[in-house]
């Protein structure tokens, strides 16, 4: 059975034009991220959301929690097309959203997309009028719009209601079983609100974030088998390093191998002074090592063991790796379909050929104690054996001439001659 034949269709769902991006229907998972400047300090955006679009970012959202930040707003857009990134905008509005809609037209106009949450959109007699008010802002500068629910603001109306019900129900279930339907039906009937004010099913995106891991797949299992509308998936408040990569990938791996989920943030908290961009990397990394989409060369290193106890194949797996990485913004307009590339950085004889072999372009290390030479392979064949202190540097030139030769403009010129 092929890897392919593994993964259950893509669960159907109406799509939506963000910008210039396409969220669900037949599109691919679409990647997005989230500034935490100060919006209102328009250098310091400009400079994080042509940062996160340089990583791969497909989508960007920055808060617009005020006037100032919403004032910014088509200042960032602005700055951002004078520096040719197109990437769209999406504010994330809380509480007054209504408010800074109205107040400022050329900030609704120059935002791609708008977040709301149904569970401080407004209160009590407000709610509705609110909720109202952006929908026809909305439909007035013809903008899509994410409903996005949190159980950390959920609708406490709702949810109280629906535990009064289940507290006389014949056959009560458990408060977390409660909270879960409190959080689906939230979106739902505020999507089913926005569709009563004219927003069409092809501007509405819903997501229903939660921090709980066996919780979030429950929800968007439950959510995706009640609605065709676009999903977003994330696991909020996800945590710091690996324990916000494993939980997020843990999660939302799980609902993407069956078929939910149309777009995707890693919501990681940064490290202090750590990149925003690695969110972005990580998202990336799920998709691509899930075979749903291909943003970068794929470089396979062995671990290491006692018999690679030389660092020279890490540090040549890790430079190679952050090579590509960094020069992606230029390759991918360079070198169409260089992201389809396989590299192999392998330590030692046991299964360094082999592994090299399978590769585009891989090398194989001798291992501990032995003389230096690495035999390369290239589509399959060996081409030459690598000896002395300038291997790394010299397998670095032969990536970066396969990658000339195969995804460059011009005929692909022939490989090199076998050692």
């Amino acid at each position: 059975m092929t890897h392919s034949a593994l993964l259950k269709p893509r669960r159907h769902s109406v799509a939506v034009k963000v910008g210039s991006v396409t969220v669900g229907g037949d599109a691919p998972v679409v990647v997005q991220s989230m500034t935490n400047t100060d919006t209102a300090d328009v250098e310091a955006t400009v400079a994080q959301v042509a940062a996160l679009a340089r990583a791969g970012s497909e989508l960007v959202r920055i808060t617009v929690d005020r006037d100032e930040a919403a004032a910014a707003v088509p200042h960032i857009r602005d700055r951002l097309m004078l520096k040719n990134i197109d990437v769209p905008l999406i504010g994330d509005f809380h509480y007054i959203g209504h408010k800074l809609l109205a107040d400022h037209p050329a900030c609704a106009e120059a935002l791609a997309k708008y977040r709301i949450n149904p569970g401080n959109v407004g209160f009590r007699a407000k709610r509705d009028t609110q909720f109202s008010q952006i929908i026809d802002i909305a439909l007035k500068y013809d903008k899509p719009v994410r409903i996005g629910v949190n159980w950390g603001s959920l609708d406490q109306e709702l949810l109280t209601h629906l535990m009064d019900e289940n507290a006389v129900s014949a056959r009560p279930v458990p408060a977390a079983a409660v909270t879960r339907e409190a959080i689906i039906r939230s979106g739902l009937l505020s999507a089913e609100r926005a569709e009563e004010l004219g927003l069409g099913r092809d501007k509405i995106i819903l997501s229903a974030k939660v921090s709980n891991v066996q919780d979030l797949i429950a929800v968007y299992a439950d959510l995706a088998g009640r609605c065709d509308y676009a999903l977003h998936l994330g696991l909020t408040e996800a945590g710091m390093g690996t324990k916000g990569i494993v939980a997020s990938a843990a999660s939302m791996g799980i609902l993407l191998q069956q078929g939910i989920g149309d777009t995707i943030r890693v919501s990681l908290t940064p490290e202090p002074g750590g990149d925003r961009t690695r969110e972005v990397q990580v998202a990336q990394e799920l998709l691509q090592t899930m075979g749903f989409r291909a943003f970068v060369p794929v470089v396979a290193a062995c671990p290491g063991c006692g018999r690679t106890t030389s660092t020279v194949f890490q540090e040549l797996a890790s430079d190679i790796q952050d090579h590509i990485r960094d020069n992606m913004p230029i390759w991918r307009e360079q070198y169409p379909g260089v992201e389809a590339l396989n590299v192999a950085v392998m330590g030692c004889i046991v299964n360094g050929p082999g592994e090299s072999k399978h590769a585009d372009i891989g090398i194989s290390l001798p291992g501990t104690g032995e003389t230096p030479s690495a035999p390369v392979f290239v589509d399959g064949k060996k081409v030459v054996t690598l000896h002395g202190p300038g291997i790394a540097a010299e397998f670095k030139k032969m990536v970066l001439d396969y990658i000339e030769n195969r995804f460059g403009p011009g005929e692909r010129r022939p490989a090199a001659k076998s050692a």
